[in-house]
């Protein structure tokens, strides 16, 4: 027979904040910071979140700091640390990548990281399983990229350092500086 198991039931961490975390509230921050104004005429939306973003030097820090409020609301209605993480890094990947000028602030209103943390709160609170799961598998992609993206330009290098040596003439035998 198998061995029954317990579902992961996290309560909330505190009682403090009352009305200011609920979905209400977070959902208005949410659009605020990521697409309350509408562009005439096209399909595109941003909010605070870019126009803050194309200040240069602090205006992603700033972006980031007010996005923070909804990964800290989510900290303290108990979603679970697999899901706190992939909010973290989305905001790491706004603020990151928004960093770069022009190419950087257009990331930063087609990612809206709000609107993407807001959805991951509401949703692991209501299946917290499935997200908790769909959390941990972005987090394991998120680094076999991050490290393809560190160790792609180290073999680059040892490649074209090795080629330009062997058109030059220079023979390396690596087991005899062994």
């Amino acid at each position: 027979m198998g061995v029954a198991t317990k579902p992961e039931i996290l309560s909330p961490r505190t009682k403090r904040g009352g009305k200011m975390f609920d979905d209400e509230n977070l959902d208005i921050l949410s659009h605020v910071l990521d697409d309350f104004i509408k562009v005439p005429g096209l399909p595109i939306r941003f909010g605070l979140d870019g126009i803050m973003g194309a200040i240069p030097g602090i205006g992603d820090i700033l972006g980031g700091i007010a996005s923070c409020i909804i990964v800290v609301a989510a900290f303290v209605r108990g979603v679970s640390y697999g899901v706190l993480l992939r909010m973290l890094a989305n905001l790491g990947i706004e603020v990151a990548v928004g960093a770069v000028p022009v190419l950087g602030d257009a990331f930063d209103i087609a990612w809206r990281a709000n609107r993407r943390n807001y959805a991951l709160l509401t949703g692991s609170l209501y299946a917290p399983r499935k997200y908790t799961i769909q959390s941990w598998l972005f987090l394991i992609m998120l680094c076999v990229v991050l490290m393809v993206l560190v160790l792609l330009p180290i073999f680059l290098t040892a490649w074209v350092a090795t080629e330009a040596m062997r058109l030059f003439g220079v023979n390396l035998h690596l087991h005899s500086w062994l």
